[in-house]
Order: structure tokens, then sequence, then C-alpha cells
């Protein structure tokens, strides 16, 4: 589920690779993203709207596997 400004869309092999998951989380200021127990990345749903577009985690993750949708521009 989307927030109501913002969705944040990762791929799939992205999610699963544990270094990359904390590489994510490490660099949202906002806290978007969080690693499960197991490694995997999840988004915090609750947290989209806060997310202030600095690209970071587009920059951490290989290029297209990180996509912010701003949905007030569709």
């Amino acid at each position: 589920m989307a927030g109501m400004f913002i969705d944040v869309q990762v791929d799939r092999a992205v999610a699963a690779d544990a270094a990359l998951a904390k590489k994510l989380v490490e660099v949202c200021p906002v806290n978007i993203f969080a690693q499960d127990a197991d490694g995997r990345l999840r988004i915090v749903e609750e947290n989209l709207d806060e997310c202030v577009l600095c690209d970071l985690c587009v920059q951490a993750a290989p290029a297209g596997t990180v996509r912010v949708i701003k949905l007030y521009e569709q």
C-alpha cells in the first residue's frame, strides 16, 4: 500500500539482499526502510509520506532497482 503522496518500490532481488537492505536502512533519513530478522528489507508504510525526496535510496541501490514515485504527479 502506498502513502498518500509517495510510494517506494524496491525490486525483490534488492529486498532479499541483506547487505543492500542494510545500506538502504542506513541511508534513509526518515526511516522508510527497516530490516527484518532474516535480513530482508521491509518498507515501513506509515513513514512513506515522510519522504523528503533526497534520492539517497535510489543512489545506494543498483540503477533502476529502487523507485520513488510521486503520487501527486500522476
